[in-house]
């Protein structure tokens, strides 16, 4: 029998959909995500607002995952999560962090990088209150990214914190918002015969230089 990974060379696709050029595109690279995003959802994909985190821990050892992004404004890009976990400790020993948007049906990947923050209490209590009941009580009962012994275990925590909050869990104080304030950005279109376009934008004494990157 032939094994599927016996025809992931022959795997292609050529990519046609739309190119990027730098007079159809924003100066301010904010205002070209933010026209990528709306298209994104425009087009009813599956979760355009997904995204891969990219940390690095103390010891130099890279790990991803995928996140939501829940705010976009002229600081940067948020995200919320449990500050004990895996990439909220990396995030406190290492602060700087590369964020990824891969819409593959519009051929499209984004590229971020910056320095991170926590956002300000207040946001992390009002994005909190907007959650559904059970994730705000969800919040509580994962320690996330620690060793459980089975699903139980989070089944009866998650039914103890409601038992003790009812409907008002007020914020963990081990959970809330990260901020990527980015100082690069790249945009990736996909082309015919691999000659893919990628614009570059790199924060450079206050002001955004657009350079055109080799496929």
């Amino acid at each position: 029998m032939k094994a599927a990974h016996d025809d992931l060379a022959q795997l292609r696709k050529s990519y046609e959909r739309a190119a990027l050029d730098e007079e159809a595109s924003e100066a301010d690279p904010f205002k070209q995500f933010e026209a990528w995003l709306a298209q994104a959802i425009d087009a009813k994909l599956p979760e355009p607002n997904a995204m891969t985190l990219a940390t690095v821990g103390p010891e130099g050892r890279p790990s991803t995952r995928v996140v939501l992004i829940k705010g976009l404004d002229a600081r940067g890009i948020v995200w919320y999560t449990n500050y004990d976990s895996r990439k909220g400790r990396e995030l406190a020993a290492h602060g700087f962090a590369a964020l990824q948007f891969h819409w593959v049906e519009l051929e499209r990947v984004v590229r971020i990088e910056g320095r991170v923050e926590k956002v300000s209490e207040e946001e992390s209590d009002a994005y909190y209150a907007s959650r559904p009941l059970d994730s705000r009580i969800g919040a509580w009962a994962s320690p996330q990214s620690q060793v459980i012994g089975s699903r139980a275990v989070l089944v009866a925590a998650a039914a103890r914190y409601s038992a003790q909050f009812l409907l008002n869990p007020p914020r963990p104080p081990h959970w809330g918002g990260f901020r990527l304030e980015p100082d690069r950005w790249e945009f990736w279109q996909g082309r015919p015969s691999r000659l893919h376009d990628r614009l570059r934008y790199r924060l450079e004494d206050g002001t955004w230089l657009r350079e055109r990157l080799a496929p």
